[in-house]
């Protein structure tokens, strides 16, 4: 009987040897940023209680009515997170994070898991990062969280996007303007797609994030939000946009750029690039100042955006951009005979000890193949071991760059590439 073939999941994508050292330096860029900035990294289980998913995120977003990877384990029900707002939020109240003082500034990086067809720069399990300002309803918190984010591609070298900016408004205005959209759409209810149909009633400001065809027309002329906003919320908004332009970061005002999620409130923003083509969404995020109180926390404002990784990688193939140098190691020991094995592996430590990386053959190959296995690994040098080096207690360390050779004792190796 023939063994089974195991595959991964369809969705969910294997980061090989050749691949991790692009992330690794994208995770790099993202911690060193982050500092900078004084953001503090938190990191939440990947499952979380499906109620906080749908209270957090919102009943009828597509997330949870079609994408959520949900399980039940005796009375209880869970989801794998398919983002990290919620979720950040959760462990905000939970731990009494407002007890620290100030407000709370947090990045994270990880996997999110969503139950949708499987398309390029879109996986069933892919990463995101991305920052929470919790505590803050200062519009220097959504710039700063702005500045953050077009920080990171600024670093990669994507220099070719596009910042849009909205107000989705507070509670008061938001109801006002969802009237108005319904008086607008009413007429033609019958002419929308059913999703939007479906929306009209409790969500109708998500039928402006629609992408159906036969909806475009009744969203371009639909009313904008701009035109509701009271007092408060549209000085907020002025604020954000001046010290926007303070920074010198241009932006475009989108009226129908509402965002997907339901915890929105006030500034929306959404990073693209034209270089990308249809799929050109880099990031995005707002404001959500309702999402703490609605699940359990106090009245408190808070800001923040999500990033997909997937995507920005891609977007650096699309761009030519490296992320990453050369792999590499700076000694390759050649061994030949036991004795010579015997050496390398106790003093392979050493090396690694005095910040030198270091490796050797663990298959017992000829020297020919060890030769041809440290060009492959990049090394810088290669210490060739046998029995002569070892009875005379210099060993041969030649340059593969430069393909020179000097007979060395350990320690003056040592002394040298240190």
């Amino acid at each position: 009987m023939a063994k089974p073939k195991y595959t991964s999941h369809v969705g969910m994508v294997d980061i090989l040897p050749d691949e991790s050292p692009k992330w690794r330096a994208l995770e790099n860029i993202i911690h060193e940023e982050a500092a900078r900035f004084n953001f503090e990294e938190i990191r939440t289980p990947i499952m979380e209680q499906t109620e906080l998913i749908v209270r957090g995120i919102g009943q009828l977003t597509d997330i949870v009515s079609k994408e959520i990877f949900a399980f039940e384990k005796g009375d209880s029900h869970y989801v794998l997170r398919p983002e990290l707002t919620a979720p950040v939020v959760r462990s905000y109240v939970e731990h009494h994070l407002d007890q620290r003082g100030g407000s709370q500034k947090l990045y994270y990086i990880g996997p999110m898991f969503r139950a949708e067809k499987p398309q390029k720069g879109r996986q069933r399990q892919f990463h995101q990062f991305g920052v929470e300002v919790i505590g803050s309803d200062d519009p220097v918190a959504d710039v700063e969280t702005i500045a953050f984010m077009m920080r990171i591609y600024e670093r990669i070298g994507i220099k070719n996007f596009e910042l849009k900016l909205n107000s989705v408004g507070d509670p008061e205005s938001r109801e006002a303007y969802k009237a108005a959209l319904r008086d607008h759409l009413k007429p033609n209810l019958h002419k929308l797609s059913e999703i939007s149909q479906n929306r009209f009633e409790k969500n109708p400001m998500r039928i402006l994030d629609s992408k159906e065809a036969e909806d475009q027309e009744f969203i371009k002329n639909a009313p904008v939000i701009q035109d509701y906003l009271n007092e408060e919320t549209a000085e907020h908004f002025e604020k954000v946009t001046a010290y926007l332009e303070d920074l010198e970061i241009s932006y475009t005002i989108d009226p129908h750029l509402v965002r997907g999620m339901d915890y929105y409130t006030r500034t929306a923003f959404e990073l693209t690039s034209p270089d990308l083509g249809s799929q050109d969404a880099l990031a995005g995020g707002g404001r959500y100042d309702l999402l703490v109180e609605e699940i359990g926390g106090q009245p408190t404002p808070a800001v923040g955006f999500a990033a997909g990784m997937e995507r920005l990688l891609i977007a650096c193939e699309e761009l030519n951009i490296e992320l990453t140098a050369e792999k590499s190691v700076d000694v390759y020991f050649v061994t030949l005979g036991d004795s010579a094995r015997s050496f390398a592996v106790t003093h392979l430590p050493k090396l690694r000890e005095a910040g030198i990386s270091a490796t050797m053959d663990y298959m017992s190959r000829s020297m020919k193949a060890q030769m041809k296995d440290a060009n492959r690994e990049n090394a810088r040098y290669t210490l060739i071991i046998g029995d002569n080096e070892l009875n005379e207690g210099k060993f041969t360390l030649r340059n593969m760059k430069e393909s020179e050779e000097n007979s060395l004792t350990f320690d003056e190796i040592l002394k040298k590439l240190r």
